[in-house]
């Protein structure tokens, strides 16, 4: 493996591990602290590499981005990532069809989100490539349209910086006021 372990929490968030089946994201974290552990101790420089996988059902935008912060938090840097696709006979893709999860009792099933357009599903990606300039561009964009502006920035808790041609926030408010005004709907 050449001091590479590729293992797949594939999600964070409770709610969406849970459809998956997986255990929490604690389990996750004592395994990677086992592993750096046992690393050093032999004398060994290992490595994690996390597999992720985005628009799974049960993930709406929220998850993507409580993800992404922690992708951001752990200092994790994805670079092959894909999103979720429906494939014959499995759970997920019956939760994907049907917006249910089958293993509920029927009279207890509540509603499974599955992102099925192409823009959700390029944002949902973008989630998991934060550090990319092509997928900061789409998150800085729904963090400002979702009230999230505290998210975008120079500081430890930003997801995004401010963008290509802004490098301070005042730029970034007069580019963000002058295209709110070219955006705008006629009323």
């Amino acid at each position: 493996t050449g001091g590479l372990l590729k293992i797949a929490p594939e999600h964070t968030e409770s709610k969406v591990l849970k459809l998956m089946q997986k255990p929490g994201l604690e389990k996750f974290e004592e395994f990677v602290r086992l592993f750096q552990q046992f690393s050093k101790e032999s004398g060994k420089e290992q490595y994690i590499i996390p597999y992720f996988i985005a628009s799974h059902p049960g993930t709406d935008d929220r998850e993507m981005l409580d993800l992404a912060l922690w992708l951001k938090r752990k200092k994790f840097r994805l670079d092959q990532v894909q999103n979720f696709y429906p494939t014959p006979a499995t759970l997920a893709t019956a939760m994907y069809y049907s917006g249910l999860n089958p293993l509920q009792s029927y009279k207890k099933r509540v509603k499974v989100f599955s992102a099925k357009g192409e823009r959700q599903r390029r944002l949902h990606k973008s989630f998991l490539r934060y550090h990319t300039d092509d997928a900061a561009d789409k998150i800085r964009q729904y963090l400002l349209q979702n009230n999230l502006r505290h998210l975008v920035g120079k500081g430890k808790n930003c997801l995004v910086s401010y963008g290509k041609h802004t490098s301070t926030k005042k730029e970034f408010k007069i580019a963000n006021k002058r295209g709110n005004r070219q955006n705008r709907r006629p009323k």
